[in-house]
């Protein structure tokens, strides 16, 4: 009798990962590497201001060549103000979308809380690249944006004037806020910078849904 023969099971055939698999994993890697300077940061932020944090102590920290963390960043301002873009993003990615202005704040306070001892240390820098200039610049970019992408039409000039000086104050609060211990809950001090908002600016943001 001939012994029985079996065909082999066909085995799938392996294909290339796309160009855009590719590059997603490459964005991954990347965004992950920042992350590691960013958790480096705070470690080191405990027991130094940000002016005597050196790239070298950075890369240090992360185990990792000076030549990496330039390869993310553009210096250190840099990272600190990339962690709090993360941040922001995290807190009014859904405004406009069944969430308020209020909501928003309350949420960004709410991580700034959660990392204090960095923010008090970010916030605390005030010369050029600062976190405070970067908050002002990034918060009135985004209010003005999404005004336009609600309504339709760009904000006049009457409004950005309401717009850039309720950002100013709202950013000094806010440093103020932080550095004096944060006395006022995220959900309180939120609430007070909704209530200061100019009354146009106020009707406005109704109008578009933006304020309760």
């Amino acid at each position: 009798m001939r012994p029985d023969t079996k065909t082999p099971p066909k085995t799938a055939k392996k294909t290339a990962p796309s160009a855009g698999a590719k590059q997603n994993t490459k964005q991954n890697a990347k965004t992950d590497m920042k992350q590691v300077f960013a958790d480096g940061a705070k470690a080191l932020i405990f027991d130094r201001n940000v002016t005597k944090l050196t790239v070298k102590d950075l890369a240090a920290q992360c185990h990792v060549t000076r030549q990496t963390f330039y390869r993310n960043f553009l210096d250190k301002y840099d990272l600190i103000n990339w962690y709090f873009d993360k941040l922001l993003t995290k807190s009014f990615e859904h405004m406009g979308r069944g969430t308020t202005v209020f909501d928003s704040l309350e949420k960004k306070f709410t991580y700034i809380q959660k990392e204090k001892a960095f923010f008090a240390a970010a916030f605390r820098y005030d010369k050029q690249n600062s976190l405070r200039e970067h908050d002002f610049d990034l918060i009135l970019a985004f209010y003005e944006n999404l005004i336009h992408e609600k309504s339709g039409s760009p904000v006049s000039p009457e409004m950005h004037f309401l717009l850039e000086m309720y950002c100013q104050g709202s950013i000094t609060m806010t440093v103020k806020w932080v550095l004096t211990g944060m006395d006022l809950t995220p959900s309180e001090f939120a609430a007070l910078l909704v209530r200061a908002m100019p009354e146009d600016l106020k009707k406005l943001f109704r109008n578009l849904q933006l304020l309760s």
